[in-house]
């Protein structure tokens, strides 16, 4: 494996971040919205570096050398053939989002998704006129579940025509297996609903047992249904750069989107293109790399998190997210917001309240070991103190 040095800070106080933004002046280490505090892999530094030398950043267009990159990282990772016309290109992956809203159904229509979940699965469907249905996954000993006939029972009466899935899941790292993925498919069919599958995090599976396997690469008949969003954002950390793509294969439902793109949704900036065509490419090295020491952060998380009474957590299969239940920790000394007081012990997580999931808080461990061993020993602090 080639050696790469994720343990060099990078200061980002002070800088346009922002992560680290939010507690400017305080002693308070962010560990919340969901980028990493890594330099971007050496490809994308030099590819960026080669477009700025060019001089000019005038309207652009994607280059079939960007369209090609695309198309073979999805054949080279997922054995998932798709045809260049397939694919949308976004500004940001939220936007795909708000896109698949609008392009399905119409006002008063209802989209379904399964909470805990991304905040803006929760944001996007109102700002379309759209209503939120939704179903709790479950927990268990091993991870978390699809309470499968609880979301048949919610769509059944919903008059929902979108599904908005999260695969793998952001918050809670699961990585939904083939089977589960089936299923969610025959509920699809079954209540004949376009899913938007946000798949932004397949490149960053911590669990080597896992596999992610595309929503539509399913069959050609569940791809006829399916928005797929994807974007290299996450897995090579260049969310400032603004490019994500989807991939629809039906014509109809394309047309659909890009109508609901018009006059709306810009086109991605240059650097975003060169940098997501540099990410697929050039940078499997790197993002080995980055996956080995990930797990190592995931493990010091799972250990620490083990050790403190009233939190729990389940292993993280995917994302460099960690999705911690404080609920008994919070019931215990009478805390109202766990996110809150962790705060105040110097440790910026996620509120769980954004998720749909009062009580939890989510941590970003996409961060230097040390920064994280400091973050990990004031979550100790603010649990037993």
């Amino acid at each position: 494996m080639a050696s790469f040095d994720f343990d060099q800070p990078v200061d980002r106080a002070g800088s346009d971040s922002v992560k680290w933004a939010k507690y400017a002046g305080r002693e308070v280490i962010p560990l919340w919205v969901a980028d990493m505090d890594f330099a971007a892999p050496p490809a994308v530094l030099e590819a960026l570096r080669e477009r700025v030398d060019h001089g000019v950043f005038g309207y652009n267009h994607p280059t079939p050398g960007q369209t090609e990159a695309v198309l073979a990282y999805l054949q080279r990772k997922f054995d998932w053939p798709v045809e260049a016309e397939w694919i949308v290109w976004l500004p940001g992956l939220v936007s795909g989002l708000n896109v698949a809203c609008r392009a399905v159904g119409e006002a008063g229509d209802a989209v379904f998704t399964a909470t805990p979940i991304y905040p803006p699965f929760l944001g996007a469907p109102g700002d379309s006129g759209r209503r939120v249905v939704s179903a709790p996954l479950v927990r268990d000993s091993g991870g978390w579940l699809w309470d499968f006939p609880a979301v048949d029972a919610v769509l059944k009466g919903s008059r929902a025509r979108l599904f908005q899935l999260c695969h793998p899941h952001n918050p809670t790292g699961r990585v939904w297996t083939e089977d589960e993925l089936w299923q969610l498919a025959a509920l699809a069919e079954k209540h004949d609903l376009v899913v938007c599958s946000d798949e932004i995090h397949n490149g960053l599976l911590l669990d080597p047992g896992c596999r992610h396997r595309v929503f539509a690469a399913l069959s050609p008949e569940l791809a006829a249904r399916t928005i797929t969003l994807m974007a290299p954002s996450k897995t090579f950390n260049i969310p400032g750069l603004g490019a994500a793509f989807a991939i629809i294969s039906d014509p109809s439902l394309r047309r659909r989107f890009h109508a609901a793109m018009h006059g709306i949704v810009p086109h991605v900036n240059a650097l975003g293109m060169a940098a997501t065509e540099a990410a697929l490419r050039s940078a499997d090295a790197w993002q080995a790399a980055l996956l080995d020491y990930l797990r190592g952060n995931a493990r010091a998380v799972e250990r620490a998190v083990a050790d403190l009474p009233g939190l729990d957590m389940r292993p993280v299969e995917a994302t460099y997210l960690a999705w911690i239940d404080a609920r008994d920790f919070a019931a215990d000394h009478g805390i109202a917001n766990p996110a809150r007081h962790f705060e105040q012990h110097g440790l910026g997580l996620s509120d769980g309240a954004e998720f749909g999931a009062p009580g939890y808080v989510r941590l970003n461990f996409g961060t230097r070991r040390a920064l994280l061993d400091e973050a990990l020993a004031r979550l100790a602090r603010a649990v037993r103190t």
